[in-house]
């Protein structure tokens, strides 16, 4: 993994606007280059998030990215995500291999006591991955 940068925008949103990552995400609206750069300002320029990019170690081709957001500081916590962009790449153990990674990443980088994310109950793979980097089921929203 690398941090992300700048230029790596026309592959988020490309890889973000993939209907196998979209119909996964809680925001489901199209990407654009708007909105990234609007992330990048509010949340990455200001330290509410971190975001990097997965690079396939086999090829160094870009793949995806994984990201903590609205780190809180105060009470050492913040959400995980991720998205897999090119679908030839799925089902290769990256997802599992990164989540590891960023949450060790928070733990002992940023001093973090949680890691949380939100899954889709409908999303049965992601939530295997999750389990297997050590994620452990703690509620059930109704909508």
């Amino acid at each position: 993994m690398r941090l992300m940068e700048i230029s790596d925008t026309e592959n988020i949103i490309q890889w973000r606007n993939n209907p196998r990552v979209r119909n996964n995400f809680i925001y489901q609206k199209l990407f654009t280059r708007e909105g990234h750069l609007k992330w990048v300002e509010t949340m990455i320029e200001t330290g509410k998030a971190i975001q990097f990019i997965i690079v396939e170690n086999s090829t160094g081709k870009d793949i995806g990215s994984t990201y903590l957001r609205d780190i809180d500081y105060n009470h050492n916590k913040a959400e995980f995500g991720i998205f897999i962009g090119v679908d030839e790449t799925v089902n290769r153990g990256y997802g599992t291999e990164s989540c590891k990674l960023i949450c060790q990443y928070g733990f002992e980088t940023l001093n973090l006591h949680k890691i949380f994310l939100r899954a889709f109950e409908s999303n049965k793979q992601a939530i295997r991955s999750y389990e297997k980097a050590g994620f452990v089921h703690e509620g059930l929203f109704r909508d």
